[in-house]
């Protein structure tokens, strides 16, 4: 922690600042219109701090997935419409390319964002020349992006070899929260992990082995660890041949003593149906044309049991198929079950995990809201990030 320098540590004021935010906010699919924003709203803080002090400011992030291509449902502007509501008294301008010609200042309390990073096929290289490109712009670097620092992007990594480089306000916070949870929980320690594949949860699986009294494994992730353990899961999503890893992440825990808790009865149906829900079964009797796509209600009060009795919670991962309404139950149980537990201090994160919870009420209950997916899982892994690495200089 104390290797990287926040910027409520050093005397920041009258700088141009570049400032790299995670701004890939969900996008309504038909639309491309800004589904939920919480990512903006998070990064406000560090936006006030730095323009308080009388700094000029010039945003980057990057949003969905051009892969180097200029693509305009993916441009910045919509970026720049919903930061006017936010700070009103600021004027966000669209630099389309800042690489054709050198963008200024032009007007009192502007605020300049740069096009989508990712138009550039030198940010995913981590080209050398593009990110001194970008921090020729500017006499500070603020990297305040926890959701990207997993990633050796030029304007995560790239830029802090030419400017001197600070973390924001929600970097300082991510990294606290998630520090405090490897460092010492209170026990009882719960993890939720849910999803789709092990290949993407492997080694936070592995890591909460060691860490948590209770693993809680929902979603289809625990559907590889029911077929591990001989139980026939009809047609739900299965990795068949992760299996032999399911078991040996099972025996470690055993070691650790850490209950691993999967669902002892689940709701199975067709996850395309709309019109009807589908039906409790034990997860030893699914039937062979049936999916299992949410936990039952024996689960639910197990799991509910778990998450009262905690101290610390860690959850990532929606437990059910939750973008069909019939299956979303077990999600939003998880989720009232966590908010319901005042004391505990609460962790939760993962892009389908916030997607599923967006609209809820209670959200102030949690301590902490992750913008990090990837971020969170390979930080409880690792302890550290290349994003967050390369402030340490």
């Amino acid at each position: 922690m104390s290797d990287i320098k926040y910027i409520d540590d050093v005397e920041l004021s009258d700088k141009t600042i570049l400032a790299r935010f995670d701004f890939n906010v969900s996008l309504n699919p038909n639309t491309f219109t800004i589904a939920d924003d919480a990512r903006i709203r998070q990064s406000l803080p560090t936006i006030e701090y730095l323009l308080k002090r009388n700094n000029k400011l010039i945003i980057m992030s990057h949003l969905g997935r051009p892969k180097g291509q200029r693509d305009p449902k993916y441009s910045l502007r919509i970026i720049c419409e919903q930061l006017k509501k936010y700070l009103p008294d600021y004027t966000p301008t669209l630099i389309e390319d800042f690489t054709t010609s050198t963008p200024t200042f032009t007007k009192e309390n502007e605020i300049l964002v740069l096009e989508n990073t990712r138009f550039y096929p030198g940010e995913k290289t981590n080209d050398k020349q593009f990110a001194k490109s970008m921090a020729n712009l500017a006499d500070v670097f603020v990297n305040d992006a926890f959701g990207v620092c997993h990633r050796e992007d030029a304007s995560v990594v790239g830029v802090t070899e030419f400017l001197p480089s600070y973390g924001g306000l929600l970097l300082k916070k991510e990294i606290q929260m998630l520090s405090m949870v490897l460092g010492k929980p209170k026990k009882p320690f719960v993890a939720a992990i849910g999803g789709s594949k092990i290949e993407t949860k492997i080694k936070v699986l592995d890591r909460m082995m060691e860490l948590a009294d209770y693993l809680i494994i929902g979603g289809a992730l625990a559907n590889t660890f029911l077929y591990a353990q001989g139980i026939e899961v009809g047609m739900s999503l299965v990795e068949k041949d992760k299996a032999e890893l399911a078991q040996k992440l099972l025996f470690k825990a055993a070691q650790h003593d850490t209950s691993v808790i999967l669902p002892s009865d689940c709701i199975v149906g067709d996850s395309k149906e709309l019109e009807r829900g589908g039906e409790v079964v034990k997860n030893t009797q699914v039937p062979k044309d049936k999916q299992i796509l949410d936990i039952g209600p024996e689960t639910k009060a197990r799991i509910g049991s778990i998450i009262a009795k905690a101290n610390t919670i860690v959850w990532n991962g929606p437990v059910g198929y939750f973008e069909n309404p019939h299956y979303r139950q077990g999600t939003d149980f998880m989720y009232y079950a966590i908010t319901n537990n005042e004391d505990a201090v609460s962790i939760v994160g993962g892009g389908d995990t916030l997607a599923a919870i967006s609209k809820k009420e209670y959200l102030e209950k949690l301590t902490h809201i992750s913008t990090g997916g990837g971020a969170m899982l390979e930080f409880i892994e690792k302890g550290s990030l290349p994003g967050i690495d390369a402030l340490k200089k």
